[in-house]
Protein backbone atom coordinates (compact mmCIF):
# COMPACT_ATOMS: atom_id res chain seq x y z
CA UNK A 1 0.00 0.00 0.00
CA UNK A 2 2.66 2.21 0.32
CA UNK A 3 4.85 1.54 -2.37
CA UNK A 4 1.36 2.68 -4.49
CA UNK A 5 1.00 5.65 -2.38
CA UNK A 6 4.92 6.73 -3.13
CA UNK A 7 4.70 6.08 -6.90
CA UNK A 8 1.36 7.75 -7.35
CA UNK A 9 2.94 11.04 -4.90
CA UNK A 10 6.13 10.96 -7.32
CA UNK A 11 4.03 10.53 -10.49
CA UNK A 12 1.86 13.53 -9.05
CA UNK A 13 4.57 15.67 -8.66
CA UNK A 14 6.54 14.73 -11.96
CA UNK A 15 3.11 15.61 -13.49
CA UNK A 16 2.62 18.74 -12.16
CA UNK A 17 6.29 20.06 -13.16
CA UNK A 18 6.06 18.99 -16.74
CA UNK A 19 2.84 21.02 -16.74
CA UNK A 20 3.89 23.95 -15.06
CA UNK A 21 6.50 24.03 -17.64
CA UNK A 22 4.34 23.60 -20.62
CA UNK A 23 1.79 25.91 -19.32
CA UNK A 24 5.01 28.34 -19.02
CA UNK A 25 5.25 27.85 -22.96
CA UNK A 26 1.71 27.83 -23.90
CA UNK A 27 0.83 31.50 -22.16
CA UNK A 28 3.98 32.85 -23.81
CA UNK A 29 2.60 31.66 -27.06
CA UNK A 30 5.96 29.51 -27.52
CA UNK A 31 5.98 25.98 -29.02
CA UNK A 32 5.20 23.32 -26.11
CA UNK A 33 8.44 21.75 -26.12
CA UNK A 34 10.80 24.62 -26.43
CA UNK A 35 12.80 25.91 -23.36
CA UNK A 36 10.87 28.02 -21.05
CA UNK A 37 13.56 29.55 -19.93
CA UNK A 38 15.24 31.22 -23.38
CA UNK A 39 15.58 34.99 -23.62
CA UNK A 40 12.32 35.98 -25.00
CA UNK A 41 12.31 38.82 -27.96
CA UNK A 42 9.82 40.94 -26.43
CA UNK A 43 10.28 43.51 -29.16
CA UNK A 44 9.58 40.82 -31.97
CA UNK A 45 6.68 39.47 -29.71
CA UNK A 46 5.26 42.89 -29.49
CA UNK A 47 5.35 44.32 -33.15
CA UNK A 48 4.12 41.02 -34.29
CA UNK A 49 0.70 41.43 -31.75
CA UNK A 50 0.74 45.18 -32.81
CA UNK A 51 0.60 43.94 -36.32
CA UNK A 52 -2.40 41.82 -35.53
CA UNK A 53 -4.05 44.24 -33.63
CA UNK A 54 -3.73 46.39 -36.83
CA UNK A 55 -4.88 44.05 -39.48
CA UNK A 56 -7.94 43.25 -37.51
CA UNK A 57 -8.91 47.48 -37.16
CA UNK A 58 -8.33 47.30 -40.71
CA UNK A 59 -10.91 44.65 -41.22
CA UNK A 60 -13.29 46.31 -39.08
CA UNK A 61 -13.37 49.65 -40.67
CA UNK A 62 -13.52 47.80 -43.81
CA UNK A 63 -16.52 46.49 -43.16
CA UNK A 64 -17.77 49.22 -40.97
CA UNK A 65 -17.50 51.49 -44.29
CA UNK A 66 -18.89 49.19 -46.63
CA UNK A 67 -21.70 50.39 -48.47
CA UNK A 68 -25.45 49.14 -47.70
CA UNK A 69 -27.05 47.10 -50.53
CA UNK A 70 -30.41 47.67 -49.38
CA UNK A 71 -30.24 51.62 -49.58
CA UNK A 72 -30.98 52.88 -52.88
CA UNK A 73 -29.10 55.88 -54.60
CA UNK A 74 -31.54 58.85 -54.89
CA UNK A 75 -30.16 60.26 -57.76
Amino acid sequence: MTARLKSFFVGLVIGGLIAFFLGMNFGRGAPLLSNPFAARQVSAAIKDKAGEIAEGAREKIHQATKPDPSIRDLR
